[in-house]
């Protein structure tokens, strides 16, 4: 047995049973010792590395597993960067095997050799090199536990020349080595009764109650609305937690910050008592004004606590068995009018989408494609989203739904995640229907080539149903919209345009079920003939740049630097200046 076969031995005693990767020869003989092993593992091979980090971290999200990935020496290992700082902002547990050259070589300049240990020290929690077969098993045990218990990245690296190395699964007993063991530690901190009883008397003292529920929150959501219900409370949703909460509640204000909701925006600016579970959302300015509200807070980590708004009380723990302790404590609160409003502004809120949603435009209103959607959507059905103006439509317009799973690039908010992220997805759950969100940019980013993956595994899955769905404007969309509302400058064409492509035809290519939709009134055929499909579906909606992502509250410097944009002689002006009037026009119910 090879110390490449050991590694793989090792990672099965944990219970890991899907690598995604690419080969390569500074990984030879951990791919040689993987093919030994193909009955015990699931190796998926993708196109590019930076999708096998993707996939790992989708994989996570999606399972609360550890994900890994496993790449070459070099190049490949610098390819895992983006997909690796992806799960490190948003929290997931991923390990990445990297390979590395000859040890006799280091130091000498040599083919492909980087500086791994430098290259991941940022992005992992864990990160070393194994130097000796006797080392493998301590720094696998390790590398795994810690992504687990700390949600982090973790990385070992293995030169190529330890991989074939014969196997030392317990090293003698002599001074220098050591004995490690397979088995998750997890921290499982709770506040103590006097800090529950704090909050409860803060939590009890306002008139004016919002929650603010982040990943943190995901499989607390009956907690969550329990707490609601008794404070009278209005629920805002981080975008990681989204599927939280269903969007039906009626008091569930939907989505924060600038891609968030005119609800979610009044719940914060008026609310006198903040309870924020399970989220690091970084935007202040859209909570509640320094020292209005007084605040508790709920996470499992000490350091993610009052660092966005000040909070009297932080309760380090779990969300739901946090919540579950804190209820006895919390008073019905018997006044409704605050709940009241809530629930009006929620109400007049789906009213104004829908408006806008119908506006003309040409040839589609993206918000019109989101809205169809959401009542079409399959049960249980697990949606990525990507990074772009098709992001705000995802947060405000599509209606999440019990019991479906639904994440996008969060903190890291990279382009080119939804694709990977649906593989991933898919492959843990080949039971379930999936839905990948992309705009045309990231699709031409990454997307295509990813489509290849899917042709390569699909069969295997026992509901073939994955549709992806591009949203193509033909424009870096929501970068454009940046540089006008807030540099105060035109749409710059060299560089966001996007090129024309035939995405439905392609995927016929591939032998997947193309549909092309340049006519609203085709929306919702064509939706409900994607999901019926039985095999992968790549749906294009043609969409016009031109409809305007307003933020829920828009200050005078982004008007005014709008105005600039457009008065500096921006090559969409007559299509923004229309699509704006008719957006605020249908948006006056609200």
């Amino acid at each position: 047995m090879t110390t490449g076969d050991f590694l793989l031995e090792r990672l099965g005693a944990w219970g890991i049973r899907r690598v995604f990767g690419y080969p390569g020869d500074g990984i030879n003989g951990i791919m040689g010792a993987m093919g030994r092993a193909a009955d015990r593992f699931d190796y998926v091979r993708v196109r590019h590395e930076e999708m096998a980090a993707f996939m790992a971290a989708g994989h996570a999200k999606f399972t609360g597993e550890v994900g890994v990935c496993l790449a070459t020496s070099g190049p490949g290992a610098i390819h895992l960067l983006n997909g690796l700082y992806d799960a490190k902002m948003d929290h997931v547990p991923v390990v990445a095997i990297v390979g590395q050259q000859a040890r006799s070589a280091l130091g000498s300049d040599y083919q492909q050799e980087v500086d791994l240990h430098n290259l991941f020290k940022d992005v992992c929690a864990y990160v070393e090199t194994v130097v000796s077969p006797a080392q493998m098993r301590h720094v696998i045990d390790r590398a795994v536990r810690i992504a687990k218990a700390e949600r982090a990245v973790t990385c070992v690296i293995v030169p190529n020349d330890v991989q074939e190395s014969p196997a030392v699964p317990s090293p003698p007993r002599a001074h220098g080595n050591v004995y490690s063991g397979v088995g998750h530690a997890q921290a499982l901190p709770v506040p103590s009764e006097d800090e529950l009883h704090r909050a409860a008397e803060i939590l009890n003292a306002g008139s004016k109650v919002a929650i603010l529920v982040g990943a943190g929150a995901l499989g607390a959501g009956a907690e969550v609305v329990q707490v609601a219900n008794v404070l009278q409370a209005g629920v805002a949703k981080a975008l990681l937690g989204k599927a939280v909460l269903p969007d039906a509640l009626p008091f569930v204000t939907g989505s924060i910050g600038l891609l968030g909701t005119k609800p979610s925006w009044r719940l914060m600016d008026e609310c006198d008592t903040l309870l924020m579970v399970g989220t690091t959302f970084p935007y202040s300015e859209f909570l509640p004004a320094d020292g209005q509200a007084r605040a508790v807070q709920i996470d499992i980590e000490p350091r993610n606590v009052s660092m966005r708004y000040a909070t009297e009380v932080n309760l380090i723990g779990d969300a739901a068995a946090t919540l579950r302790r804190l209820l006895p404590l919390l008073k019905t609160k018997e006044d409704t009018t605050w709940r009241e409003r809530i629930e009006v502004d929620v109400r007049k809120w789906w009213r104004a989408l829908e408006l806008k949603a119908m506006e003309p435009a040409s040839p589609i209103n993206p918000q019109r494609v989101f809205w169809e959607l959401s009542p079409l959507l399959p049960d249980r059905a697990i949606v990525t989203g990507d990074s772009g103006s098709n992001t705000h439509w995802f947060a405000r317009d599509m209606k999440i739904r019990e019991d479906m799973m639904a994440s996008v690039s969060g903190k890291l908010a990279t382009m080119g995640s939804a694709v990977p992220y649906a593989i991933a997805a898919k492959m843990a759950h080949p039971d379930r229907p999936v839905l990948a969100i992309v705009g045309d940019g990231a699709m031409q980013m990454n997307g295509n080539a990813e489509l290849v993956t899917i042709k390569q595994y699909w069969k295997r899955w026992s509901n073939p149903c994955l549709v992806v769905m591009v949203l193509v404007n033909h424009d870096l969309n929501q970068v454009t919209w940046e540089q006008r509302a807030l540099a105060g400058d035109p749409k710059y064409p060299a560089a966001q345009d996007v090129e024309d492509f035939p995405y439905a035809r392609y995927s016929e290519m591939l032998g997947f079920k193309g549909i092309r939709v340049d006519d609203p009134a085709r929306i919702t055929e064509a939706w409900k003939e994607a999901f019926a499909a039985d095999r992968p579906v790549v749906i294009e909606f043609l969409t016009d740049p031109d409809v305007p992502p307003l933020p829920p509250h828009i200050t005078w410097s982004q008007a005014r630097a709008y105005m600039t944009a457009l008065a500096q002689g921006d090559p969409d002006r007559r299509g923004v200046i229309r699509q704006t009037l008719r957006e605020v026009l249908a948006g006056w119910i609200d």
